[in-house]
């Protein structure tokens, strides 16, 4: 099967990419160009490569244009952020692909009003990029719906794996909060701790895509959550986390607006965005229609990140990691 990639050298097309060379498939890898997967791995040798601003190309009207000039069997776009834009490669897509796959976000649902979060139970989002995730799958549905093009959403977590920094404790990228856990440190945390934020490794969202390819009659018109099999929130990740070093975490409760005159705008937006939506969600659907099996629990996922980061000396932490 001719497979085309739209954004394949990042986060998920590091693992995604490699997987379905792997599998025996054809794959092209549409990109700017400008980086490089984060991992190396001897598939990339096969895999040809398009160099292409999908942004300019999208404006200019002509991005459907190139996906399909490209006779693929299945596309996997990776990088389509908002409504117009996905409903026009479905428009220039239908009748001449077999399956178009989405990449969404958790973030289509809103704050948590009942856990798990199954793809039918969540709440209305909020943030534009929620919103338009959240359009986009419905979108995608009715197109099959209506007989249409096939098409699949899949809607990972926070991802995490070698190569970027991790969603942290406090649901933020601050690499103080890494030295402090580090260092044993008091780490002020917003709330009582109990708010979730649920990971995932980038190579078990690769698997995931992976299996809507395999499985196309059952993935055809259907939204998945891609997620690790547990969540973790934010007293119990800090605890896990300080413990790497052998340290005990040293927690502080503080209000929000304590936590926000002591930490960087960006870094308090931030751990509002994803604390405030405090969710957990439910994998079962995933596990029943793909078979989809993820290896990673949220904080082995972590760990391989921060430990990466700490071998390239990308991130400072006060002692090495005994585990």
């Amino acid at each position: 099967m001719r497979v085309v990639v739209i954004g394949g050298s990042g986060h998920i097309g590091t693992f995604l990419v490699p997987r379905l060379v792997r599998a025996g498939h054809e794959v092209i890898n549409i990109s700017r160009g400008t980086r490089r997967a984060y991992t190396e791995a001897p598939e990339w040798q096969q895999v040809r490569q398009v160099v292409a601003d999908r942004q300019q190309e999208d404006a200019e009207g002509t991005f459907g244009d190139r996906v399909a000039g490209l006779a693929p069997d299945a596309v996997i776009d990776l990088v389509c952020f908002t409504l117009e834009a996905a409903t026009a490669l479905v428009e220039r897509l239908r009748g001449e692909v077999g399956h178009l796959l989405h990449c969404g976000s958790v973030w289509r649902f809103g704050p948590s009003d009942k856990l798990p979060i199954s793809e039918t139970t969540g709440t209305a989002p909020i943030g534009e990029y929620g919103i338009q995730k959240d359009r986009i799958a419905r979108m995608l549905k009715e197109e099959t719906a209506s007989g249409g093009l096939v098409t699949t959403s899949l809607h990972p977590g926070h991802i995490v794996g070698p190569g970027w920094h991790p969603i942290g404790p406090l649901g933020n990228l601050d690499p103080a909060v890494w030295y402090a856990l580090s260092a044993g440190r008091p780490l002020p945390i917003p709330g009582i701790g109990v708010e979730l934020m649920h990971h995932v490794h980038a190579d078990d969202v690769a698997q995931a895509f992976e299996r809507a390819v395999e499985h196309r009659d059952a993935a055809a018109g259907e939204d998945f959550n891609v997620v690790a099999p547990t969540a973790l929130n934010v007293r119990g990740y800090a605890r896990i986390a300080a413990g790497w070093f052998g340290r005990a975490a040293s927690l502080e409760p503080v209000t929000w607006e304590q936590f926000r005159r002591t930490t960087a705008p960006e870094h308090a937006e931030a751990s509002w965005e994803h604390l405030y939506r405090s969710q957990y969600l439910t994998i079962e659907k995933a596990r029943t229609l793909l078979g989809y099996t993820p290896r990673y629990e949220p904080e082995a996922a972590v760990l391989e990140s921060v430990r990466w980061l700490i071998d390239r000396e990308e991130l400072k932490v006060a002692g090495p990691l005994g585990v």
